[in-house]
C-alpha cells in the first residue's frame, strides 16, 4: 500500500482548529467535502513526497529561511492529534497559500531539479532514468502549481494530511 500526502483547499470560514474536524475532512469522499465546505480541491502526492520536498526545500525539510519554499509540500502549522504517534495535520493560512502560489508561479523547475538531481537520481535508476524521473517530478510540480494557484485565487487555506 502506498502512502500519499493529501492536500485540501478549505475556505477560511469553514476551517476549524480541531483534529476531529480535520479527520472528517479527509475521511469523507470528495462530494461530501465539496458540499460541506462549498467547494473542494484536493491534490495528492504519492510516496515520493519527501523527494518532492527535497526539490523545493533544497535541503532538509522545514528550513525556516526558505519560506514559503519549504511550505509547498510539508510546511504549515502543525495541529497535533491526541495520539502523538500519528503525524500531525499541517495548516497553511490563506495568506501562506498565496505565498506558496507566488513561489510556484515564479519557480524555475529546471533550476530546482538541477539542484536536487544528484541526490535524487540514484534512488530512481540513475542517469539512464533521468528523463522519466524528471518528467514524473515535473508533472507533480505542475499539479502543485495548479492546485496552489486555484487555492490562492479562491482565497482558501490548505490542510495537509499524511494518512497513518
Amino acid at each position: 500500500m502506498s502512502t500519499y500526502l493529501r492536500l485540501r483547499a478549505v475556505p477560511p470560514p469553514a476551517l476549524r482548529n480541531s483534529t476531529t474536524w480535520f479527520e472528517r475532512l479527509f475521511e469523507d469522499d470528495s462530494e461530501s467535502v465539496r458540499h460541506r465546505v462549498v467547494r473542494h480541491r484536493e491534490e495528492a502526492l504519492d510516496e515520493h513526497y519527501l523527494d518532492q520536498e527535497r526539490i523545493y526545500a533544497g535541503a532538509a525539510p522545514h528550513r525556516a529561511e526558505d519560506r514559503p519554499r519549504t511550505q509547498v509540500v510539508l510546511g504549515g502549522r502543525p495541529v497535533f492529534r491526541a495520539d502523538r504517534h500519528k503525524p500531525p495535520f499541517l495548516v497553511l493560512t490563506a495568506a501562506q497559500a498565496r505565498q506558496v502560489a507566488g513561489f510556484l508561479a515564479m519557480a524555475d523547475f529546471d533550476a530546482l531539479w538541477d539542484f536536487a538531481r544528484a541526490e535524487l537520481l540514484p534512488r530512481y535508476g540513475g542517469a539512464t532514468a533521468e528523463h522519466e524521473t524528471w518528467h514524473a517530478f515535473a508533472a507533480a510540480h505542475q499539479e502543485l502549481r495548479a492546485f496552489y494557484a486555484q487555492t490562492a485565487e479562491c482565497g482558501d487555506a490548505v490542510v495537509k494530511w499524511l494518512p497513518a
